[in-house]
């Protein structure tokens, strides 16, 4: 059952998540100075660089070497200007955790920074994938694998709708359905679309192709368009089966349109392979392939609800 959503926050982005006036605090303390009982939640402070972790639920995994190296060198000129927001560690409370500004973070470490100033919350784990997923799509931008695994993230540990999860990350509920059926993709190809080789639009034509991998390299190698690879795919099915009762070499009918659409939304919806098969009687198989326990731990617990 879906967990109640405050209907005022769906839509607004990061100020609705972290304050309006987040960006206009200006109230600046040393953390660990005195007693602390001045510096309220919404305050910001500087603290030790070396006390900041990142969260390990960022979606955010890639982070390009150049843009880092450029971030520093702008660092070491004028410093940090827009503080990075923390919430205590759960599990070391004199400690933070990054909620947003980890390229921030990442970048004055090279810089030779000791200090960051920084917003320090009171949020629960739901809040700062929240705001992490936000910050970084309308702020940075993630690839579309990122993207897709932030969604399934929220969808799977908290509990929300796709047409939530769209109000609050400010998307359309199809463009998150269409991301996600991303994650159906074999590793190669998703590895593809994370180092930038292969856009999203290219990788969505490759979800219903009877060999995504080989199409893929293809499509690196050949600077094929989403519409030619879309024209692959439709050939390739048209060449494994002109009719339902045409046969594969290994004996298996081909899988028409409808039943490969459905794979992948069951795909994008597990986050895992799904594959059907359908018998001469009418009768038939689904198969989930998971790679690893805690995979399975989510299938059982997709199917208990």
């Amino acid at each position: 059952m879906a967990r109640k959503i405050d209907k005022n926050r769906l839509g607004r982005g990061l100020s609705a998540l972290l304050g309006d006036d987040l960006e206009t605090e200006v109230s600046v303390s040393s953390e660990g100075g005195g007693d602390g009982s001045a510096v309220s939640d919404r305050s910001m402070r500087v603290i030790a660089i070396d006390l900041i972790h990142p969260n390990p639920a960022q979606p955010r995994r890639d982070f390009n070497e150049d843009d880092l190296e450029e971030l520093a060198a702008s660092i070491r000129e004028r410093g940090v200007i827009q503080p990075v927001i923390l919430r205590r560690d759960p599990s070391n409370s004199a400690h933070y955790q990054i909620v947003a500004g980890e390229r921030r973070w990442r970048a004055a470490q090279r810089a030779g920074v000791h200090d960051l100033p920084a917003v320090v919350r009171d949020l629960d784990d739901r809040a700062v994938l929240e705001i992490a997923l936000i910050e970084n799509i309308q702020r940075i931008g993630l690839n579309p694998i990122e993207e897709a695994l932030g969604y399934a993230q929220l969808l799977e540990r908290f509990g929300y709708t796709q047409d939530v999860l769209a109000r609050i990350v400010g998307k359309s509920r199809p463009h998150l359905a269409n991301t996600m059926r991303l994650l159906a993709l074999p590793e190669s190809v998703k590895r593809l679309v994370r180092e930038g080789r292969l856009g999203a639009g290219h990788a969505r034509a490759l979800i219903s192709a009877p060999d995504p991998e080989t199409l893929a390299l293809r499509a690196v190698r050949e600077g094929l368009t989403v519409r030619r690879i879309e024209d692959a795919v439709r050939k390739s099915a048209k060449t494994g089966s002109d009719a339902p009762s045409r046969a594969r070499p290994d004996g298996r009918s081909a899988k028409d349109a409808d039943t490969r659409q459905i794979e992948g939304e069951l795909s994008a919806a597990l986050g895992m392979k799904v594959s059907i098969r359908h018998g001469s009687t009418g009768s038939g198989e689904l198969r989930v392939r998971y790679g690893t326990l805690d995979d399975l731990d989510k299938l059982i617990a997709h199917l208990g609800n």
